[in-house]
């Protein structure tokens, strides 16, 4: 049901995005934006593992590596991987002072798994159990499981070429410009498509981006088997990156495994990337619910 939903709301992008080219340029607008999109998407899915880890100052470590320093990572990451049936991704420590997690990559053969540098000394200062740990990184293998980071890819590409397209148009109604075909639009109209289409189109992807944390959470339980160990380290991870936003560009803040940019509420709950932690925490309980006191999803 989630996947269905998913493919409908990538749908609603391809929509407004192919629908205001076709407003723009007719029949050949709305195939020049969509052959644009696609062109977006090939370099975002192809390029997105090497874009990702510079936006985060993250560098890639082996086992061994650093004299020995990350093996425990390693180790757990591959065998999680194993529970999960992924093969090894490459492992990577982004140099980052606050608490978090991301995976990116094109596919399952060229994944990438990554901790910042604050995450692995929470858990050397022992304010982070293992236990939490491995959760969080088997939410980013269901991640890697369930090919988010290329859904992410697309629909952020298609919002990107929706925004594009309508600013354009404001320019178009602030000059007075036609529709299709040289047509005189109506300025107020053509502006408020130009704002209102962006807007839409942003909804919409943010909303994949919240359905994709879901999936992945409870992914993550299947694959640890430990639902509320998932759930005690969102909430540790939201409360420091409240306190302590991280510097990284706004376009990766939907990888982190928490917005690791400053949060809001009310109506920019539409626009937020994540879902509210404590409908997180509270999904995560009804998984340990079913699964017995102790909370082990087998």
């Amino acid at each position: 049901m989630e996947k269905l939903r998913v493919v409908g709301l990538m749908t609603l992008l391809t929509v407004i995005l192919v629908g205001l080219g076709g407003y723009i340029g007719g029949n050949g607008g709305a195939m020049m934006f969509f052959i644009i999109a696609l062109a977006m998407n090939f370099g975002m899915y192809w390029f997105s593992d090497r874009i990702v880890l510079r936006q985060y100052r993250a560098h890639i470590v082996e086992r061994g590596a650093e004299g020995g320093r990350f093996d425990a990572l390693y180790d757990m990451v591959d065998r999680l991987r194993q529970n999960a049936g992924l093969p090894m991704p490459v492992v990577a420590v982004s140099e980052q002072a606050q608490p978090n997690a991301f995976a990116t990559g094109r596919n399952h053969q060229h994944a990438v798994v990554c901790v910042t540098r604050g995450m692995w000394e929470l858990v050397a200062r022992g304010y982070m159990t293992e236990e939490e740990l491995e959760a969080v990184m088997a939410h980013e293998l269901a991640h890697i499981k369930h090919r988010h980071m290329l859904v992410g890819a697309i629909a952020a590409s298609m919002a990107g070429a929706v925004m594009m397209i309508g600013n354009m148009l404001k320019w178009g109604a602030i000059f007075g410009m036609g529709g299709r075909d040289g047509e005189q639009g109506n300025p107020l109209a053509l502006l408020a498509l130009a704002i209102l289409a962006p807007i839409a189109a942003m909804v919409v992807q943010m909303t994949i981006s919240r359905r994709n944390e879901f999936e992945a959470d409870a992914g993550a339980a299947r694959i640890s088997g430990k639902p509320m160990a998932l759930a005690s380290a969102l909430q540790k991870i939201e409360q420091i990156a409240m306190r302590q936003p991280m510097n990284v560009n706004p376009s990766a803040a939907h990888l982190a495994i928490i917005n690791p940019l400053a949060g809001g509420g009310g109506m920019s709950n539409l626009f937020r990337t994540h879902p509210p932690t404590e409908d997180r925490v509270a999904r995560l309980r009804e998984i340990a619910a079913r699964s017995g006191s102790a909370g082990l999803v087998r």
